[in-house]
Order: structure tokens, then sequence, then C-alpha cells
């Protein structure tokens, strides 16, 4: 059974290299219920995998044959083995978080196998205190960071005495064992006809962007715009909503403004620390969350635009910053105001364009590139959430760098903190963990200057 996939995530599948796998992760940090342990948990997982229940998500395969006419599709995997992808890792005891964070680096480096459904979890025993962590791996085909948090949601709940709960994996509540229709290579010819019929009626939008966008602004080029290695080193850490918030009721500004302007100063302070920083200001790649729509009934698929964000790292004063960030900002997002999801898509795909023609011709590092970073912000569940009474104390976001994009910094909150994750290229980012220190105190000198 063959369904057609959408261009927008097979763009995912079409850019990966071992230098530059394309999936998204999440690490879960839980406490077991009172009077249980980590070995208890692993009893749950162990009959969860035993029961057979998986959802159509997580069995779906993409392939790509004269039957799709050359294009990817998503298949089910008829030989489905569970033992392949949810496993066991334990840290040596007592693990600590950066222990952990340096196990989720080295998973975090390798590629899922195309032949499988394209997603792992790892239940990590040992953590310190009884505790112990998931580690959730999905290819960006499949799904979006938004796509995975929600996800997430549906198989927690917020009653700590709630038991009976699905495993991740198990088919959702809410939408059974529902799937996409399969596809007739008529109706994937079909497809490929509207779409682009849709993109040459949104070509002169497109091309009146290129020609404005050509005497814009341009990044900088950083020692973070280089080619990179498939190896990764991960950092995470969390602060306070309330914080951020306070931040917001004095300026006027978001919480996405705030954050924003948190990495801008740390991204600033690490290239001083490194004498490296440019005398033009960075520009972050900023996703935006699309509304739902695409071609996956079973809570997958992607739905995300991109606006270009001036950090304003030139500035000394973190209130500047503030200002810079909190302006393009709203230039960007006026701009996408009056799009539809389509154009957004387009758009974003012509924001994006620079990074596959300098992957593909290997100039990266070579040539100004189109943006130096990518920042994302997620929000993540508002109440503290369990699993069959295990509460998760924190949730750690993990994206990917890209060829030339050594660097991505990904955010989510949850219940009353905003967490900050970290992810580089272990070869290209050095004193990766230096990034949370910056970012630490950027916030402190926001406030101070607010006071």
């Amino acid at each position: 059974m063959l369904r057609p996939m959408a261009p927008n995530s097979a763009l995912f599948l079409m850019g990966e290299t071992r230098e530059q796998p394309m999936h998204v992760a999440g690490l879960q940090l839980y406490s077991p219920p009172p009077g249980q342990s980590a070995l208890d948990v692993r009893e749950l997982f162990d009959e969860a995998m035993q029961d057979g229940q998986i959802s159509p998500l997580f069995l779906k395969r993409p392939r790509r044959s004269l039957a799709t006419l050359g294009q990817w599709a998503w298949q089910n995997d008829d030989e489905f083995d569970i033992e392949h992808h949810v496993r066991h890792n334990a840290l040596p005891q007592p693990g600590g978080v950066r222990d952990l964070l340096a196990l989720c680096g080295q998973l975090h480096s390798s590629s899922l196998d195309r032949q499988r459904p394209l997603w792992e979890m790892h239940l990590i025993e040992g953590v310190q205190d009884g505790r112990f962590a998931t580690y959730f791996k999905v290819h960006h085909s499949l799904m979006d960071g938004t796509s995975a948090l929600r996800l997430l949601n549906r198989v927690l709940s917020s009653d700590p005495d709630e038991r009976d709960m699905p495993a991740p994996w198990a088919p959702l509540r809410d939408c059974g064992s529902r799937s996409s229709p399969e596809a007739s290579p008529s109706a994937l010819a079909d497809l490929a006809l509207k779409s682009a019929g849709d993109l040459t009626s949104i070509g002169p939008m497109l091309l009146r962007r290129m020609v404005s966008g050509a005497s814009g602004q341009q990044a900088p080029r950083t020692m973070f715009n280089v080619p990179i290695t498939g190896s990764r080193r991960v950092a995470a850490r969390a602060w306070p909503l309330d914080r951020l918030r306070a931040i917001c009721k004095i300026t006027g500004t978001t919480v996405n403004d705030v954050v924003l302007t948190l990495c801008s100063g740390a991204l600033r302070s690490y290239l001083l620390a490194a004498e490296a920083l440019p005398d033009e200001p960075l520009i972050a790649m900023v996703p935006v969350a699309l509304p739902r729509g695409g071609e996956s009934g079973d809570g997958g698929g992607n739905a995300v635009g991109a606006v270009l964000c001036n950090l304003g790292t030139t500035h000394p004063h973190p209130v500047q910053r503030l200002e810079s960030v909190r302006d393009s900002m709203a230039a960007g997002k006026a701009e996408l105001a009056g799009m539809s999801r389509l154009q957004v898509l387009a758009l974003s795909g012509l924001v994006l364009s620079p990074i596959a023609v300098q992957h593909v011709l290997r100039t990266a590092g070579r040539v100004r590139p189109p943006f130096n970073v990518v920042i994302s912000n997620v929000p993540g569940p508002r109440r503290a959430k369990y699993w069959n009474g295990a509460r998760m104390e924190a949730l750690f976001p993990m994206s990917l760098p890209l060829d030339g994009q050594a660097l991505n910094i990904t955010c989510t909150s949850y219940a009353d903190d905003m967490v900050f994750g970290v992810v580089g290229c272990r070869r290209t980012v050095p004193h990766l963990q230096r990034l949370l220190t910056f970012l630490d105190d950027e916030l402190s000198a926001l406030e101070a200057a607010l006071d």
C-alpha cells in the first residue's frame, strides 16, 4: 500500500547524508511513581512491546520506485520488528544529567535505517536518584517538532494516579487506527499536477520576493557556517518562564522575542570568546508552525514555515538586541500574514533553497550563508505530565544541524520552565556547554538593564 508523501516532507529524505542525518529527537527525564523503581517501568515497556499494538504512523517506511513515478511515498512495513525500534540503555551509576546528554549525543549522531520505519525509542536507566529517561528519535520526513510534542502530550496525563496508559508507539486513543488512504499512480500524478499548478499561480509573488530580497541584509560568514561531520554534541538547560514573562511585561515583547534575544546574547558572547564575532549581525532562521492539513491523518507530517530574524549581535547592550529582534520578527510575521499555507511553504522553500544548493555544490563555508543559525521555539505541555504515575521532570528538545549550519538551538516550554536544547557538530562547535552559561548571563544582563 502506497501513500503519497508531501513535497516538504520528501525534502528531508532528499537532503540526507551521513554528515547530515535528518532526524529530530526529544529527551524526557522521569521520576518513578512512589514505591516503584525504573525496573518497574521497564516491565511496562516490555509488556507494551509484546502486545503488538503499533500506531499506523510508526509502521510507515519511505519508498521510491517506478510505481511512485520516482517520487517518495509511504509504504507499510509488513515485517515490522518492534525490538529494532525500542531499545534499552543504561548509564554507569550514578548517572548525572550531563552523562545522560553525552549518551544522547552519541544516539543523535547515528542515522535511521531507511529500510524500516524511521523512528527509535530508547529507555535509559541508571540516572541519578533512581530516575529514568526516554530518548525518542524520529525522521523529520515523518513528523516535525510540533507533531512530535503533540504526540507526546497525547500519551501523557496530568493525573499522577492514572494508569493503563499507552506506550508512545501505540495507536492514539483519539484517532484509533485511521490512516491516509491508499494512493494509486494516477492519484500521485494528480497530486503532482495540482502542486505544479499551485506553484505556478504564486510564481510572480516568489519572483518579487527574490528581487526584493536581493538588496536586503545578508548573513555574514561565521564559524558555524562550514561543512559538518555526522558526530553530534548536545547540551540543555531550563530557566523559569516567569523570568522571561517579566521581561515581556516591561518591554511589550513576546516570549519568543525574549528567547531569540537570549540566544543573540549567548551567540555574541560565544563568538567574542572565540575572537570570531563578525561586524555584521547574525541572521537566524526561525521556523513558524502553520495550520495542520498535510497528507497525513495519523498525527505525522510537516507544517512549518520560515522567518529570517536579525539577531542584532552587533549591539553591545541587551535591550538594543531585544529591540532589533522584536522589529525584525514583527516585519517577518507581517510578510506572512496575508499568505496562504501553500504560499508560506513556497516562500520558506525559497529561504531554505540556498542551503540545498550549497550542500549539492559543496560550497558551504566558501560563500555567504542565507542565515547563520536555526532557532526554534516549540510550545510544550503547560502542566506537569505523568506516564503511568511516573512524573516527567524535564523535556529536552534536540534538532538537526545542517551542512553549513553547524549549530541548532531549539526551545520548548514545559510547565513552568523554558528549556533550551543546543545541538552542534562535535568537531565544528567546540565547548558547546559554554552556550548555556552565556544564555544564563544574557538573561541576568537583560533583567539588570530593565530593573
